[in-house]
C-alpha cells in the first residue's frame, strides 16, 4: 500500500523578555539550578500570578507577521497534569481564548515552488521546569529555573507531507520570530523547541491516521531525522498488521531513533478550566496599531527591497536578508563603499565563509561594517587590488589591525598603477617566455592570464590588475 505522511508542528518559542510570564524572576540562561524560581513560580500557598505585560506586544507582532486575527479578549486556563518538573501540578496556558487565531506562512520547496502552511493558533503559556536524568546515578534532579518562562506556542495545521517541508516551515518561523525580536531563537539554549505530530494514511484517503507526538526537538537536523525515523517506524507497524498507538515519544540523537515516553493525553485528560487567579486580558485596536507601527521590515519584504533597490539576484537578496544583523551589516557596507553588488559578493563569499569556518555568530563579527565597507571602497578607488584586500581582511579579522587605511599605509600595500614602473617588468616577462608569446599570437588568448599572473607575482599582488591586462595585451599584439 502507498502511504501519505501527514505532519503538524507545535513550536514553543521563548519570548524575549527580562522576566517570567507571571513573576519577576529572571530568565537568564546558565544560572545554577533552582536559584531563579520564586514562590510564584513554585505555586506556594498565598501567592498570586501577575501577567508580565511585555509578552503581549511580542505575541501580537508575531500574529501580525503571519496575517492572523488578534483576539481583543484573551484568557488563561489551567492545564492539569502531574509531572515532577511541574511544581504547581498544572500549567497556566491559553485554551479557549488564545491571543492569536489563524494566519499562514509560505515556505519554499526543493523544486522552487512555494507552499502555504496554515496556522491554527498561537497562545501564551508558561514553561515547566527541567528533569535532569544524566547528572545522578540512581535518581533524577529537578531544575525549576525554567518554570514560568514565557512561551508562545505556535500550532500549525497538519499541512506538511515530508520532513523537508517541516524543516523549511520551522526555519521560516525561526527567522520570523528573530526578525521581530519576539525571541532570540537560540535552539541550543531551548529558546525554540518543536513537537512533531506525525501520522500515516493511505494515499487518496481524507481521514487522518493515528498520530504520535515527538516532543522537544531542539535542532533542525534532529527534527528531520526524528520525523523520518517515525515515518519508517509507523509504516512498518501498519504493514505488519499492527496499529499505531497514540503516544508521546522522545528523539534520541545518539541512537537516531524515537522511543515511547507516555501515552498521549487528550484535551479531556488535562481537565482544563479557566485560571481563577487571572482576569481576562482586554486590548484595543489602538494598542495593536502601535505594535504594528513599531514592527521592523519582515525578511521577505527586505529581500524584495534588496532586489529592487540594489539590483541583487534573488539568491543574494534572500541570503543577505536571512538575518536582521546580517542585513543591517550588508546595508552599511553597501552604503560605505557605494557599490551594492560588490558588497553583496564580498559579504556572501568572504564574510559568511569566514563566519562558517571559524564558527562565529553574526552578532560576533570581528570586523565592523564600516571598516569592511571602507576596505571595498579601497578596491573601487584602485588603492588596493582584490587579492591585497583579502590580506587586509585577514589582518582585521585577527585583530592585527584596527584601520584599513592605516594597515595599507604601514605595510606599503597600495596598488602599483604607474605605467613607467610596470612596463619594464612586463617587457622582461615577455622576453623570458617566448613559447607563451608564440601561443598567444597563434590565437590561444587564454595565455594572457599567464603573463598577468607573472606580473602580479613579481609585484606581490600590488600591480593594478586592470592596467596590467591592458599593458600586456597591447605589448603582445
Amino acid at each position: 500500500m502507498e502511504w501519505e505522511t501527514v505532519i503538524g508542528l507545535e513550536i514553543h518559542v521563548q519570548l524575549r523578555t527580562q522576566s517570567k510570564i507571571f513573576s519577576g524572576s529572571s530568565i537568564a540562561f546558565g544560572a545554577a539550578p533552582n536559584i531563579q524560581a520564586s514562590a510564584v513560580d513554585l505555586g506556594l500557598p498565598g501567592v498570586l500570578p501577575v501577567v508580565n505585560q511585555a509578552v503581549y506586544p511580542k505575541a501580537i507582532a508575531f500574529g501580525l507577521g503571519i496575517g492572523a486575527d488578534i483576539s481583543l479578549v484573551s484568557a488563561f486556563d489551567r492545564k492539569n497534569y502531574f509531572y515532577p518538573d511541574l511544581p504547581k501540578g498544572y500549567q497556566i496556558t491559553q485554551m479557549d481564548k488564545p491571543i492569536v487565531l489563524g494566519g499562514s506562512v509560505e515556505i519554499p520547496l526543493d523544486d522552487g515552488s512555494v507552499k502555504t502552511i496554515q496556522i491554527t493558533r498561537a497562545h501564551l503559556e508558561e514553561d515547566a521546569g527541567k528533569s535532569l536524568h544524566e547528572e545522578f546515578i540512581d535518581s533524577t534532579g529537578i531544575d525549576l529555573n525554567r518554570a514560568g518562562t514565557p512561551l508562545l506556542e505556535i500550532v500549525s495545521e497538519p499541512d506538511m507531507r515530508s520532513a523537508k517541508e517541516v524543516v523549511s516551515y520551522a526555519r521560516y518561523i525561526h527567522q520570523l520570530v528573530t526578525y521581530l525580536g519576539v525571541s532570540d531563537g537560540n535552539m541550543a539554549e531551548g529558546s525554540l523547541r518543536c513537537d512533531a505530530n506525525v501520522s500515516l494514511r493511505p494515499v487518496g484517503s481524507s481521514e487522518l491516521g493515528t498520530r504520535t507526538e515527538t516532543k522537544n526537538v531542539n535542532s533542525f537536523r534532529f527534527l528531520e531525522r526524528a520525523i523520518n525515523f517515525e515515518v519508517v517506524r509507523q509504516k512498518e507497524v501498519l504493514e505488519s498488521g499492527g496499529r499505531v498507538e497514540q503516544e508521546t515519544r522522545l528523539y534520541d540523537p545518539d541512537r537516531d531513533e524515537t522511543r515511547p515516553m507516555r501515552s498521549k493525553e487528550t484535551a479531556m485528560d488535562y481537565r482544563y478550566f479557566p485560571e481563577p487567579d487571572l482576569l481576562p486580558i482586554v486590548i484595543d485596536e489602538a494598542f495593536i496599531a502601535e505594535v504594528k507601527k513599531n514592527m521592523p521590515e519582515l525578511p521577505r519584504e527586505k529581500a524584495e527591497r534588496f532586489q529592487s533597490d540594489y539590483e541583487l539576484s534573488n539568491v543574494d537578496a534572500k541570503v543577505l536578508a536571512s538575518e536582521p544583523m546580517l542585513a543591517d551589516y550588508f546595508e552599511t557596507v553597501a552604503a560605505t563603499c557605494s557599490d551594492p553588488k560588490l558588497a553583496a559578493n564580498w559579504v556572501r563569499v568572504e564574510l559568511l565563509g569566514r563566519l562558517n569556518k571559524d564558527s562565529i555568530e553574526t552578532s560576533d563579527i570581528p570586523v565592523s561594517s564600516e571598516q569592511f565597507g571602507l576596505l571595498l571602497l579601497r578596491i573601487n578607488d584602485q588603492t588596493i587590488s582584490g587579492k591585497i584586500a583579502k590580506d587586509v581582511l585577514d589582518a582585521l579579522w585577527k585583530t592585527e589591525a584596527d584601520s584599513v587605511d592605516d594597515y595599507i599605509d604601514a605595510n606599503n600595500l597600495k596598488q602599483v598603477s604607474d605605467s613607467g614602473a610596470l612596463e619594464p617588468l612586463i617587457d622582461k616577462i615577455i622576453a623570458d617566455n617566448p613559447k607563451q608569446v608564440e601561443q598567444y599570437r597563434e590565437g590561444k588568448t587564454k595565455v594572457l592570464g599567464f603573463f598577468v599572473g607573472q606580473v602580479m607575482k613579481e609585484t606581490s599582488g600590488k600591480a593594478n590588475p586592470k592596467q596590467v591586462n591592458e599593458l600586456v595585451r597591447k605589448k603582445l599584439s
